[in-house]
C-alpha cells in the first residue's frame, strides 16, 4: 500500500484540473504537521488536506473539515501572510517523484505580482511541506512545516534561506523520460541479477513493488522469478506492459482501485491500493473510484477505523486475557487439589479395617498389617501409638469425610471455573470478530454485567442496538450471525423461532448462526452448507483446515437459568465438516445492509 509516484501522478492531475486558477480563501493547520487549505473555484469551495506525518503522509481533496487550534502556528501564519488570497497557477509533479508542487501567484507588500511555491513531499519519514520563493533559476526555502538541520540529515538541510533541491540518493531513472527503447530496457533492466519485479522498481523512480509485480504479472510472467529465467517473449511482454503503463500515466488514464482482504473479524480490510487496475489480485473483492482523492479518503478512513477498533479493543483484550490467565491458574490448582482427594477411599478403608480387626491391633503400635477383605491383600496402616484402634479408626474416618466434602466442593468449583474459562474465551473471540465501536460497547456491557470490570453507569439493553450480521443465501434465505455473546442471545432467542435452523462450531467459541426458515418448505442442502461455513468462519476455528459444525432446529436449543450470555445447551444435533475453501468463501461474503 505504497504512496508511490503513480499515486502522486494521478493526484497531481486531479489537483491541477480542480484547482488551477482557484483562489485561496482559508489556510488552517489542524495538526503540527498538517495543513487544510480551502480554495474558491467556479464549482464552489474545495478543501485540500496536506499531511507530512511520518507514518501517514497524504494529500487529497475532501469535503470534510477539521477543527483548528485557537492560535494558529507560526508556519500557518506565514502562509496566510504571503499567499492568503493567492491564485493557483499550476500543480505539477517533478518527474515521477513523490512530490507535488503548487505554484501560487499573489501580491506582495508593495502590491507587486509575485510567485511562490508550496511543495509537498510525500516520502515516509522524510515527508515535509516546504514554502519557497524563486531565486534565479532555482528556489530558496522561506520556511517549512518541519525543520531539518545538518545534524538530522547529511544529504539536505531544510531550513529558511537554504536552496531547495530534490536529493537524488537512489540514482533511479525517470520512467517518463522515454530515453530508452525495448533493447535498452531489456539489456539494462531485465539483465540485472535479481527478480524481474525488483529489477523494475529498483531502476525507475516512482514505481512501487506492487506496480512492478503488476507489470510482470500482466506480461504473463512471475514477478519473483529471476530475470535470467525469463524467455525473450516474456521480456518483450514486460517491456510492452511498461510502455503502456507510462503512456497511461502521461495521458492521465488512471483507474484508482482498492483491493480488499478478509480481516480477523470476517469483514473486508484494505489490502492494497493503486492508481491503476491490479489484475494480479483477481478473485479478491475490489472497489473502483472516480478520483484518487476519493480513493485515499476512503482508504485512510477504513484504515483509521480498523486501527481505532484495534486500539479501543486493546484495553478490553488485556482485561479479558488477564482474567483468563487467572482462571487457568485457578483451574490447575483445583485439579491438583482434586487429585489429593483421591486418598479419600483409602482413608475410609483404613478406618473400616481398624474397626473390624481392632482386637488384633497391639497397643502402642506405630503401624499394623491387616488383610483387606475386598481383595485379600495385606495392607499396612500407619497408627498413632498414643491412641486406641477405635480412635485411630475415627481419625481416618474424619480424614475421609473431610476429603469427601472437599471433592464435592471442588467438583462445583471446577464446573464454575470451566464455565468461566469458556465464557472468557468466547469474549476473546468476540473481540476478534468486532467490526465497530458498537460491538465493543456491547462486549464492555457484558464484562460489566459479569463483574469483570466496574460499571460506569447503569445501561439498558436495547435490542435495536444489537445488530448482528445479516447475509442472504444463494437460495434467498436470511442468515443472521452474532458477533458477540449479547448478539448471540439476540439472534437465537429473539430473532429465532422454533423451526429455524441454528448452527455453531463444535466445542469452540464462536457465533450463533440462524437461518430463517420459509414456512413449511424444505431448505436446500446448499443453505445448510453456506450457514455452516459462516459458523466456521465466525468462530475460534476460522484458521483451521477443517471445522466441525453442529446444527439443529432452534426449538431444541435451550438456555439454562442464570447462564452466562451466549451459553446454550442442546442434546440432539446433526454435524457437518467445513473445509478451508468453504471458510475462505464465507469470509469473502459481504453482509447485507
Amino acid at each position: 500500500m505504497a504512496f508511490d509516484g503513480l499515486t502522486v501522478a494521478a493526484l497531481t492531475r486531479e489537483l491541477s484540473t480542480a484547482l488551477k486558477g482557484a483562489r485561496i480563501s482559508k489556510i488552517a493547520q489542524p495538526e503540527s504537521d498538517e495543513l487544510m487549505i480551502t480554495f474558491k473555484t467556479p464549482e464552489g469551495a474545495r478543501r485540500l488536506l496536506l499531511s507530512a506525518d511520518a507514518s501517514l503522509p497524504l494529500a487529497y481533496l475532501t469535503e470534510e473539515n477539521k477543527p483548528s487550534p485557537m492560535t494558529a502556528p507560526g508556519f500557518c501564519m506565514l502562509l496566510r501572510k504571503h499567499i492568503g488570497s493567492g491564485r493557483v497557477l499550476s500543480v505539477t509533479q517533478p518527474s515521477l517523484e513523490r512530490i507535488i508542487r503548487i505554484d501560487i501567484e499573489h501580491l506582495d507588500e508593495m502590491g507587486d505580482l509575485c510567485t511562490k511555491a508550496l511543495i509537498i513531499e510525500l516520502m515516509g519519514k522524510h515527508s515535509n511541506i516546504i514554502f519557497c520563493r524563486p531565486e534565479g533559476e532555482g528556489l530558496v526555502i522561506i520556511d517549512s512545516i518541519k525543520h531539518v538541520s545538518s545534524l538530522v540529515s547529511s544529504v539536505r538541510e531544510v531550513l529558511p534561506g537554504r536552496e531547495y533541491f530534490i536529493p537524488n540518493t537512489m540514482d533511479k531513472l525517470d520512467p517518463l523520460s522515454g530515453d530508452y527503447d525495448a533493447d535498452t530496457f531489456i539489456s539494462e533492466v531485465l539483465s540485472k541479477p535479481m527478480s524481474a519485479a525488483k529489477a523494475i522498481y529498483s531502476t525507475f523512480t516512482g514505481i512501487s513493488p506492487v506496480v512492478a509485480n503488476q507489470l510482470v504479472y500482466s506480461a504473463g510472467a512471475d514477478g519473483d522469478a529471476p530475470t535470467a529465467s525469463l524467455s525473450e517473449l516474456e521480456k518483450e511482454n514486460i517491456w510492452n506492459a511498461f510502455r503502456y503503463m507510462t503512456s497511461d500515466v502521461k495521458n492521465g488514464r488512471f483507474s484508482p482501485e482498492i483491493v480488499y482482504e478478509t480481516g480477523s473479524n470476517g469483514l473486508p480490510v484494505p489490502k492494497e491500493f493503486c492508481a491503476l487496475h491490479l489484475s494480479m489480485f483477481e478473485g479478491l473483492p475490489s472497489g473502483s473510484f472516480d478520483s484518487m482523492s476519493a480513493l485515499l479518503e476512503a482508504y485512510y478512513a477504513q484504515k483509521n477505523r480498523v486501527t481505532r477498533i484495534r486500539q479501543r479493543s486493546a484495553d478490553l483484550r488485556r482485561i479479558v486475557t488477564t482474567c483468563l490467565e487467572r482462571c487457568v491458574k485457578k483451574y490447575d490448582i483445583q485439579q491438583k487439589q482434586l487429585k489429593d482427594t483421591e486418598k479419600a477411599d483409602k482413608n475410609r478403608l483404613f478406618g473400616e479395617l481398624l474397626l473390624t480387626y481392632a482386637h488384633s491391633v497391639p497397643a502402642g503400635a506405630k503401624s499394623v498389617k491387616l488383610e483387606d477383605y475386598n481383595t485379600g491383600e495385606e495392607v499396612t496402616i500407619p497408627l498413632d501409638e498414643n491412641k486406641s484402634p477405635q480412635e485411630n479408626s475415627r481419625r481416618y474416618f474424619d480424614k475421609y469425610g473431610k476429603l469427601k466434602r472437599t471433592k464435592e466442593a471442588l467438583d462445583e468449583q471446577i464446573k464454575e471455573t470451566v464455565s468461566q474459562k469458556e465464557h472468557l474465551e468466547s469474549i476473546l473471540t468476540s473481540l476478534d470478530l468486532s467490526g465497530s465501536e458498537e460491538d465493543l460497547a456491547q462486549i464492555r456491557t457484558e464484562l460489566e454485567e459479569s463483574g469483570y470490570i466496574r460499571k460506569k453507569s447503569a445501561t439498558k439493553k436495547q435490542d435495536k442496538k444489537l445488530k448482528p450480521l445479516r447475509f442472504v443465501s444463494s437460495d434467498g434465505y436470511e442468515i443472521y450471525v452474532g458477533r458477540n455473546n449479547l448478539q448471540n442471545d439476540y439472534v437465537t432467542f429473539k430473532l429465532g423461532s422454533g423451526n429455524d435452523w441454528w448452527f455453531h462450531a463444535k466445542k469452540m467459541p464462536g457465533s450463533h448462526v440462524l437461518v430463517k426458515n420459509k414456512g413449511t418448505e424444505e431448505m436446500p442442502d446448499r443453505v445448510f452448507e453456506e450457514a455452516a461455513a459462516l459458523a466456521a468462519c465466525y468462530s475460534g476455528g476460522r484458521d483451521q483446515t477443517l471445522v466441525e459444525v453442529d446444527y439443529i432446529q432452534k426449538k431444541h436449543v435451550k438456555k439454562p437459568g442464570g447462564a452466562k450470555p451466549g451459553f446454550v445447551v442442546y442434546y440432539t444435533n446433526y454435524s457437518m465438516t467445513v473445509g478451508a475453501e468453504a471458510i475462505s468463501l464465507a469470509a469473502s461474503k459481504k453482509p447485507e445492509a
